[in-house]
């Protein structure tokens, strides 16, 4: 589990890419204080496990479902990448419930910098946005945002100077492919409302027996 506040930038290293999976070694500092094997990584809000790790950088496998659902496999040795550790339970909680499993794939179309913050209209698959609602969350590339409008194929989303500057968004261009997660909350409400089955206890059934 995360939050979407993303607590540094890390560098790709090296990457060992076959036809449907790859391993990463990511340079990072943070998030190194306290790593261990088997940790949980959001590495650009795509959840990946340490499988090794030393005092400069940590090392993970990427499954074929991974590869082909997430941006992942367009990460090259060099790339910049969000990092954020799972949520402690005795830590502040500022962002939202993620999940690390990434829901689908957005793509920039304009970024426009208004006073001081940028504002960034993204294009997302239709099935993505039954999940999305106005001052909603969303999490792109790992980082938790709310949702200032929204179409059935389109996000705009706002950033501030902090995180312009310490995400990997700020420095993504126009037509970048972006990882995109719906708010987990959303995603079970809806589920729950578009599955649920209509209750055989009727007024009529209540008063033949008597209520």
């Amino acid at each position: 589990m995360f939050t979407g506040i993303v607590e540094e930038k890390g560098t790709i290293k090296s990457v060992q890419k076959s036809a449907n999976s790859m391993q990463l070694v990511i340079r990072a500092e943070r998030i190194l204080e306290d790593i261990k094997l088997g940790d949980s990584i959001s590495v650009n809000g795509v959840c990946l496990t340490v499988i090794a790790f030393s005092q400069s950088e940590f090392t993970v496998d990427v499954m074929p479902e991974t590869f082909q659902a997430t941006t992942t496999k367009l990460l090259n040795s060099g790339s910049a990448v969000n990092l954020e550790r799972a949520m402690a339970a005795n830590g502040r909680f500022g962002g939202h419930f993620v999940s690390g499993h990434v829901d689908g794939v957005g793509t920039i179309l304009k970024k426009r910098p208004t006073a001081n913050a940028v504002y960034i209209d993204i294009t997302i698959p239709e099935d993505v946005s039954n999940y999305c609602i106005p001052k909603g969350s969303i999490t792109i590339d790992g980082t938790s945002l709310t949702i200032f409008e929204i179409s059935k194929s389109l996000v705009t989303v706002s950033l501030i100077p902090h995180t312009n500057q310490e995400t990997v968004l700020g420095q993504k261009k126009e037509r970048e492919l972006v990882n995109l997660e719906c708010d987990m909350l959303g995603k079970y409400v809806h589920q729950y409302a578009t599955n649920k089955k209509e209750s055989s206890i009727t007024r009529d059934f209540l008063t033949q027996n008597g209520f």
